[in-house]
This record gives structure tokens, C-alpha cells and sequence, in this order.
């Protein structure tokens, strides 16, 4: 491999300076990211004085590798969060494993754009990385998928289907004719915000959905009222929302019951499993998605609970040709030669990065069996910390903790009193945790999800909150 520049470059182009010192810059930059990682389980978890950088113009001229490498550390890094760390329990943020950390170098590296198949192995990889997630979960081979940039590119992807779907039940192809004369309902109980969104984005509207009850003191579908709503419903087509795993109580939809309704009444049924889908790694909570494998399109992430770096989502449908069809880009030049599709034709973007790369090196480097201890570890610290918190006088555990999400407040506090308490947690720079609503009430949300959390961090954060609580 010839490691000459572009005769074009002037030989003093700083680019031509650093790719000639490139082995020297790369051990600066390995040595900061180990520097970095020994830290994380010391530094401040997050940076709460929301920074921005000082304003200054573009540079004009450039200061090769080792000045912006020194821009970087003085200005950006010492306002860095902690979120790759163990402590960090907003939103579902995994970290990622050291595996994925350096299989996401090498795809900086190689560069691949794994938009079509046929000039280098990329494509191959990401369809085998695809294949060992549908046999990880236990999931027919009649699915296959793409990865995508996250949970709501794949919300997107399988509403995009469900309307092209729901079109064809009307004559009508969406993805070459349009919405017009189209007529389409989305029923769902709890949708996840970025599905909300993605009604917008498909043409629905986020006003488009039909809320279906929920169960008591749960975010799970009531199966009657939706059973009662398709039944009154004279629109042609119809695409349902389920959840496996919701975002704050962590509730499963009865799957079974809701894939024979979608069955009977010909809707598509879309199932939202960003992370609770991996819960099928544990076999004593595996029936609580059990029906999975009945979706027409399921969403899930890599970068929660599998730790790979972001971005990293997954996409799961057993209607290819129909991803197909609302995906295609036709171009003469965009045509290769290949035994594997293009995912440019099942995904929103053309050009993609390999961001298989990781995740196939995490679980080559780990195999299920490090997933699964992940997974486990997760719900048991979960546990631990609700157990804590169910125990104390000072705080009011909210939902009963069934897989890694944790819901409470101070049993004193309500509304405002206690986003200002989540702000004093997160000001300490210990933990980092978020805002949550429960049955209507203001409550703090803890989400486990990264590899390197143990339980003494869990005890930890126990004894913050008691001597915050007391102060």
C-alpha cells in the first residue's frame, strides 16, 4: 500500500506534514483516549453549565494535526461528558465496550461507504452482523434489516413501511404516487417521542395517532380498547405501535394478542423494542416479548444496551420488498454488481458509514454471552437501586423495577421542587440522571445500560442521595 500524497498537494501542505507523521499523531491521540478512559470513572459526569464554545472565526489557515489536536484538548475536552462512564443513568445510553471503541477507529480509517454492495467486503459484513442480531434474539430468518443511525431512523424506516402498506391495502403505492389520496390510521398507546416525530416526518402528522388506553398503573396496551378501536374503524388502512420495553416503566405489550388483532384487521404492526428487545437474552423475561417474531417491523439499538459507540440503531422487517420499494434511489451510476442488496435501497441515506464494524468486533470479541452479562448486570443494579429506594423514609419508589429503568422522586417533593432536586443530583457531577413523568406525577429517571456500572456504583449514588436528601 503506497503511502504517497496526492502530487497535487504542495509537498509543505500541512496535510502532506501530518500523513507523513501519521503514526506519531496516532499515539498521541491513543494515549489521550486511554488517559480518557482510566478517568471516566473519577471525572464529573456531566458538565452542567451547558458551555459553548468562545466565538471566532473560521481559520483561515490551519495549524496542522498537533495544533487543533491542542485546540481540542484545551478548549472542547475539559467540557466533555462522562456518558461513556458507569455513572451515567440518563436517557439509555450505553458506553462502549473496548472492542467497539477500536473497531470505530478503524472505521474512520478504512473509510467504507456501504451504501452499495459489490467493491469491498462492508456490505457482506453488515448483512452478516444483521443475521448473528436476529439469531442473538432469537428472531426467524425470514426478517432482515439494515442498521441505522438510531431508533428514530428506524421508527422511521418501519412507518415508512406501514404506510406503504397501508397504501397497497387501498390500491395505492405511496412511495410513487404520494399521500393524497391516501387514508391512514397509526392506534398506539405509549409511542416513544422520536415515533411522534417520525408521524411528521412520513407526512401522518404527530396529531395523526389514535391513543389507545393503557393498562392500570402501567404504559402497557389495553388489548380490549384496541381491539374495540379497530373493530369501529372504517379507514382502509391501519398501522398499530407496540412496545417492548417503554421508555420509563419498562412496560411489555402483549404482543400475541395484539399480532391477532393486526391479522384480522389487516393493520401493520410496527413494534418499538429500542432496548427491551435484548431482554430476551435473559431467559426468565423472554416471554414478555413473545410474539415478537409475529411484527412486520421492529426498531431496536446497538448504542444502548449492545455499548457500541453512537450511531449505531437497528431495523428489522419481514417485508423487504417493501422497505425496498419506499427506499430506492435510481440512478445509473448508483447501479454495482453484487450477490447483496444495496442497503442504500432500504435505508435513508446513500452514503453510510460501516457501522457494523463495531458491533460485529464487540461480539466477535465477546460473543452473546458478554451481551447477556451485560443485560443481567444492568437489571440487577437496577434492582439494587430500587430495592434502596423502596426502603428508605426520604424517597418514594414510583413503579415497581422490572428490567433497567428506574422511576422515583423524594417522598416530600412534587412538580417543581423535584426538578430542582434532579438538578442539585446532576450538579455534583457523581450522576447524571433525567426527567421523567409517571401516572401523571413529576418523578427522576435512572436507566442502566452500560458495561462498566457495578454495584458499587449503585452504593454510591445511594449515599448521595441520602446526604442530599438530609442536608
Amino acid at each position: 500500500m503506497s503511502n504517497k500524497p496526492s502530487a497535487e498537494l504542495p509537498s509543505l501542505s500541512p496535510m502532506v506534514i501530518d500523513f507523513s507523521q501519521f503514526e506519531d499523531h496516532a499515539g498521541l491521540v491513543s494515549r489521550w483516549a486511554a488517559e480518557f478512559n482510566r478517568q471516566l470513572e473519577s471525572m464529573p459526569v456531566a458538565d452542567m453549565s451547558d458551555p459553548i464554545p468562545e466565538s471566532r472565526p473560521s481559520p483561515e489557515t490551519g495549524n496542522g494535526f498537533e495544533g487543533a489536536f491542542r485546540a481540542f484538548r484545551n478548549l472542547i475536552a475539559p467540557h466533555l461528558a462522562a456518558s461513556a462512564g458507569p455513572r451515567y443513568w440518563g436517557f439509555v445510553t450505553g458506553g462502549a465496550t473496548p472492542a467497539a471503541q477500536l473497531g470505530d477507529w478503524l472505521v474512520s480509517t478504512i473509510d467504507q461507504n456501504v451504501g452499495s454492495a459489490g467493491d469491498s467486503i462492508a456490505s457482506a459484513i453488515e448483512q452478516q452482523t444483521i443475521g448473528w442480531l436476529l439469531d442473538m434474539v432469537d428472531l426467524p430468518s425470514e426478517f432482515s434489516g439494515i442498521l441505522t443511525t438510531g431508533a428514530t431512523a428506524s421508527n422511521l424506516l418501519g412507518l415508512t413501511c406501514g404506510r406503504q402498506h397501508a397504501g397497497l391495502q387501498q390500491g395505492i403505492d405511496i412511495a410513487e404516487e404520494g399521500l393524497s389520496n391516501a387514508d391512514i390510521e397509526v392506534f398506539s398507546a405509549t409511542p416513544h417521542a422520536s415515533t411522534v416525530k417520525c408521524l411528521a416526518m412520513v407526512g401522518l402528522g404527530r396529531k395523526s395517532w389514535r391513543p389507545v388506553a393503557c393498562l392500570e398503573n402501567s404504559e402497557a396496551m389495553d388489548v380490549s380498547d384496541l381491539e374495540r378501536q379497530l373493530a369501529a374503524s372504517t379507514c382502509p388502512g391501519k398501522v398499530v405501535v407496540a412496545s417492548t420495553g417503554t421508555v420509563t416503566g419498562n412496560d411489555f405489550d402483549d404482543l400475541q394478542a395484539i399480532a391477532d388483532l393486526c391479522q384480522r384487521y389487516q393493520a401493520w404492526l410496527h413494534v418499538d423494542a429500542a432496548f427491551g428487545l435484548f431482554s430476551r437474552l435473559i431467559p426468565e423475561m423472554k416471554p414478555w416479548s413473545a410474539g415478537l417474531e409475529r411484527a412486520d417491523s421492529i426498531t431496536s439499538d446497538a448504542h444502548k444496551w449492545l455499548n457500541v459507540p453512537y450511531d449505531c440503531g437497528i431495523f428489522f422487517t419481514r417485508h423487504q420488498q417493501l422497505l425496498m420499494e419506499s427506499c430506492s434511489a435510481d440512478a445509473a451510476y448508483l447501479k454495482t454488481e453484487s450477490r447483496i442488496p444495496s442497503f442504500m435501497n432500504m435505508g435513508i441515506e446513500n452514503s453510510r458509514r460501516f457501522r457494523a464494524l463495531p458491533l460485529w468486533m464487540s461480539l466477535e470479541a465477546y460473543g452473546v454471552e458478554g451481551v447477556r452479562q451485560i443485560v443481567s448486570a444492568n437489571c440487577e443494579q437496577a434492582r439494587q437501586f430500587a430495592n434502596w429506594l423502596q426502603s428508605s423514609d426520604d424517597f418514594s419508589l414510583l413503579k415497581e423495577c422490572q428490567m433497567n429503568v428506574v422511576v422515583f422522586k423524594p417522598a416530600a417533593l412534587q412538580g417543581e421542587d423535584v426538578a430542582r432536586f434532579l438538578s442539585e443530583i446532576n450538579q455534583t457531577g457523581e450522576v447524571f440522571m433525567t426527567p421523567g413523568v409517571w401516572q401523571g406525577h413529576a418523578a427522576i429517571r435512572a436507566a442502566f445500560s452500560n458495561w462498566q456500572t457495578t454495584s458499587d456504583d449503585v452504593a454510591r449514588v445511594c449515599h448521595l442521595l441520602e446526604k442530599l436528601i438530609r442536608h
